[in-house]
């Protein structure tokens, strides 16, 4: 049967007919409002849809599946267990999970495919799947493509063979293979910001486990989320994260989002540091333990990947790529990078310190091992140590999804009419404009400004970074957001300078 994109709630076609808005399948997993977007037999439609790709592709029909801890997770995980079954799956089913937990699985369980349902770091009243074919790796545009049309057109197949599993101990698994043995061998106290999400299981345990003493900040599980959502890019939880520091005196604080697959951090001083400055700490330790290493960035994250003086000196190579877990990892794997760091808090650890996927707990227990390795400075040295440069958080302009890559698309040409003509952002002419993801306008002193259309929300983004002051990097957002204006389908940002 053809899924419908709209049924009306509480009716008995609702209960009957799968509904499934088109909207929902994103470039790289899907995602829908729950239940006005999609309703559960539209869920049990979507898993025969995953199973009949699998067959498609020739693999092994056997898939884990794992659900975060909202409220009706459960619920939808069932419902897509049951098409994974009709269409002769073998269901391997985690229980509850991080999504790295689940992505841990394949590896764990060695099973070739998962489905973890998650809304991530979107707030309640959405729920989604992340999955994957191909470990490390999680389904990209293509395979996106492919699914949305087997599951829009009514192309499932139904096949006998189709099993269930309940899996047991793959939590304490997971907290083995990202420990270990390790200890920390200088005191370390760190607040642990979890937003009462999923991680809320698992973090305070892990740092606990590497003899960390853990400030806990809503460390409660909790599906109603009380206090904010669980989301270390928002400024909101980084205020909290701070102020929990100074008050405490933490040497930092290491924050979660709803899934588990990004890590926030706050320094000793309670200065929140973007990802992307978090990531160019790491890479500058860790390019010394593996000098001429390949370190991949998304288009959001700073310019210091590429002219930072210490990654330069260690033989870095910095790859500027397209912004989404699936084009990162997907990207770490092609060009065998160590690590690949994205603004938003997913870092993508390479063998032979991680398995590849993003794992805000494997950043945790890295950032750990990095203290270890530096006993005489704190995290807001290392942040110091840094060259100089001024970041905005990442902004979010409202930009309906039937209209907003249509939108971009025209942004993108009258950024590079702009170039062509020899015009400026804030006073500084345009060096260049990378166009991989959106567009990433280059100014001649390195400065420079980015808008992409959002993969997971209605939205456009907005990040811009300037080398010499606070004052430019305010010109440079107002130059572009001029731009931006002159679509009137852009609404209002999410936050702003």
């Amino acid at each position: 049967m053809k899924p419908t994109p709209t049924v009306a709630v509480n009716t008995w076609e609702f209960l009957r007919d799968p509904m499934i808005a088109p909207t929902g399948f994103r470039e790289y997993d899907a995602r829908w409002q729950y239940p006005e977007q999609i309703n559960l037999p539209g869920m049990t439609a979507l898993g025969m849809g995953i199973g009949t790709q699998m067959h498609k592709r020739g693999i092994d029909p056997v898939i884990a599946v794992g659900n975060d801890y909202r409220d009706y997770s459960l619920s939808i995980k069932n419902a897509l267990i049951v098409g994974l079954m009709q269409a002769g799956i073998k269901v391997m089913d985690i229980g509850p999970a991080l999504s790295p937990m689940a992505y841990f699985s394949q590896f764990h369980l060695d099973v070739p495919a998962v489905a973890m349902v998650t809304a991530s770091h979107n707030p309640n009243g959405w729920t989604g799947v992340k999955m994957g074919f191909d470990r490390p790796l999680t389904h990209g545009p293509d395979e996106m493509s492919e699914l949305r049309d087997i599951v829009l057109n009514g192309e499932s197949v139904a096949r006998p063979g189709g099993s269930y599993e309940f899996v047991d101990g793959v939590f304490d698994a997971y907290i083995d293979d990202l420990v270990g043995d390790f200890k920390v061998s200088r005191p370390l106290k760190i607040v642990c910001a979890t937003g009462n999400g999923t991680a809320s299981a698992f973090a305070p345990t892990v740092f606990e486990r590497m003899g960390v003493e853990v400030v806990p900040l809503h460390n409660e599980l909790d599906y109603t989320f009380p206090n904010y959502n669980p989301n270390p890019e928002a400024m909101e939880m980084l205020h909290d994260m701070s102020a929990a520091v100074k008050a405490s005196g933490a040497d930092m604080a290491l924050g979660f989002d709803g899934d588990g697959d990004r890590c926030g951090v706050v320094d000793d001083e309670g200065e929140e540091i973007f990802a992307d400055k978090v990531g160019v700490i790491m890479a500058r330790d860790l390019s010394k333990i593996y000098p001429n290493a390949t370190f991949v960035a998304d288009v959001k994250s700073t310019g210091l990947f590429a002219s930072d003086p210490e990654l330069k000196k260690n033989g870095a190579t910095a790859d500027y790529w397209k912004t989404g877990h699936s084009h990162m990892k997907r990207r770490v794997k092609e060009i065998d990078a160590l690590a690949g760091f994205e603004k938003s808090g997913h870092y993508f650890l390479a063998e032979p310190i991680g398995r590849g996927y993003d794992c805000g707990m494997r950043v945790a227990v890295e950032i750990c091992k990095l203290m270890d390795r530096n006993p005489d400075m704190s995290m807001s040295d290392l942040r110091k140590a840094l060259p100089k440069t001024y970041s905005s958080p990442t902004m979010s302009p409202y930009c309906s999804d039937l209209e907003k890559y249509d939108v971009l698309d025209r942004i993108v040409a009258k950024l590079e009419k702009l170039a062509e003509d020899g015009g400026t952002l804030a006073g500084r002419a345009i060096s260049q404009i990378v166009t991989v993801n959106g567009a990433r306008v280059i100014l001649d002193n390195g400065g420079w400004g980015l808008v992409r259309a959002s993969s997971n929300t209605p939205n456009l983004v907005v990040v811009v970074e300037s080398p010499e002051s606070d004052e430019e990097l305010r010109g440079i957002f107002a130059d572009l957001d001029a731009i931006i204006r002159t679509e009137p389908a852009v609404g209002d940002y999410d936050q702003t300078l």
